[in-house]
């Protein structure tokens, strides 16, 4: 669900401006971008074609969050490759969660010093060399050590490409291009899991990440030429950054969020590893049902927005609950899985926003660094996924089914219980 995985647009028509290294949702208009160099305040501002810096922005968006969910239908292929069980390595989609979340801490700040486009091409460049040699891992072991630094050199790009957005797109092309930016995110958990599965099916479940590193390659080059140069930045230094996060880990407005952060693809992730596991029949569709709801949310955000924001959280985890209680407890065939599987996927693709926008808000001043916490906890929860469906796989859908509604209820009720923000009604 990747994600929104970074930082996402918020439910609100909203331009953007940089705040450190991470894009944040304010609702001041902005009309001309942060200066990045040293030219004078009277020289005209220098902005990124927007149609190609969209698209191959959104691009990589959709390859690099790919690389999570793709290894979820190949668990089965990889064991049969290497002669082990299926629920033994769920711990090679863990591994790239936990690296892709430390890679958001890592790099942010760094490109803050180093450039957001020197950043993103060599992270990019990197990560397809860490695809490659995931595609060459010899046995399990081995694979582990590689997804964990793909994950990391994969999450040099999202907090970094959305930082690049708020400083050279043009302020009224920003909304549209994050838009596209944080669809690639989201629509990685449906396309990522289809392309692997087609390229396991016809070819061998390495093929995925040959092609992967391939297309990396690709787009290295074609974001070294179309993102523009910038300098590296001299004022302040990235471990600002890293020292502001300790204490908003322990704010009463902000730790009932990021609690609940943790539980949003803890289940997603969770009950898709858990349907790889169970056997069931139909993945193809079913996986493919989700990309509907995932396209539909963003354009229901304006109607959203009227239900206040502790309120819209709550729902929505409450209806991800609801329908992974009913995959439990009904045990329904293809269609009614493929209609329960949509409910969860548009409670979670709710949640996502409402948490960014609210912690975003909440946090004032502290936002970057706040909001980078919530992107790390959200992938860090995202790497519990697989294991809460390996542990459970073993006793049925309708075990891990019930065990994942108390989770998401868990993280409904957080948000309504912890302190209301005082000013902001959230």
């Amino acid at each position: 669900m990747g994600h929104m995985i970074a930082t996402t647009a918020t439910n609100r028509l909203v331009d953007f401006q940089p705040v450190g290294w991470l894009l944040s949702p304010t609702m001041e208009r902005t009309t001309s971008p942060p200066k990045t160099s040293a030219a004078s305040a009277d020289q005209a501002p220098s902005y990124a074609p927007t149609v190609s810096t969209a698209a191959v922005l959104g691009l990589t968006a959709l390859l690099a969050t790919s690389q999570l969910y793709a290894m979820i239908p190949l668990l089965g292929p990889a064991a049969a490759d290497w002669h082990t069980g299926a629920a033994s390595l769920t711990w090679l989609v863990s591994a790239f969660g936990l690296g892709y979340a430390a890679g958001f801490l890592l790099f942010g700040p760094l490109s803050d010093r180093f450039g957001r486009r020197r950043v993103i091409v060599a992270g990019i460049a990197a990560t397809a060399v860490t695809t490659g040699l995931v595609a060459a891992a010899p046995g399990p072991h081995a694979a582990l050590a590689l997804r964990v630094l793909q994950g990391v050199t994969t999450g040099a790009f999202p907090p970094v490409a959305m930082a690049y957005i708020a400083e050279r797109v043009a302020p009224r092309h920003r909304l549209t291009t994050v838009t596209l930016l944080t669809t690639g995110f989201l629509s990685a958990a449906v396309v990522g899991q289809l392309v692997a599965q087609g390229l396991a099916a016809a070819l061998d479940w390495r093929a995925f990440f040959v092609v992967g590193a391939a297309a990396f390659v690709l787009l290295a080059l074609v974001l070294l030429r179309v993102l523009l140069p910038d300098e590296p930045r001299t004022d302040g230094s990235p471990l600002d950054a890293y020292r502001a996060m300790p204490p908003l880990l322990v704010r009463r407005d902000l730790l009932p969020l990021y609690l609940a952060t943790t539980t949003v693809l803890a289940a997603f992730v969770a009950i898709y590893t858990g349907l790889q596991l169970t056997g069931t029949t139909g993945l193809l569709g079913l996986r493919a049902s989700a990309l509907p709801v995932i396209l539909a949310v963003p354009l229901l955000s304006s109607r959203l927005a009227r239900v206040p924001a502790r309120a819209r959280l709550a729902l929505a985890l409450a209806t991800a609950a609801a329908g992974v209680a009913l995959v439990g407890l009904l045990h329904p065939g293809t269609l009614g899985l493929a209609l329960l599987l949509m409910l969860v996927t548009a409670g979670i693709a709710v949640a996502i926003p409402t948490l960014i926008d609210t912690i975003g808000s909440r946090a004032g001043a502290a936002r970057a660094p706040a909001v980078s916490l919530y992107s790390a906890l959200l992938f860090a929860g995202a790497s519990l996924g697989p294991q809460i469906a390996g542990t459970l796989a073993a006793h049925g859908l309708a075990a891990l089914g019930f065990a994942l509604a108390a989770l998401l209820a868990a993280g409904a009720v957080l948000p309504l219980a912890g302190p209301r923000a005082a000013r902001s009604g959230r």
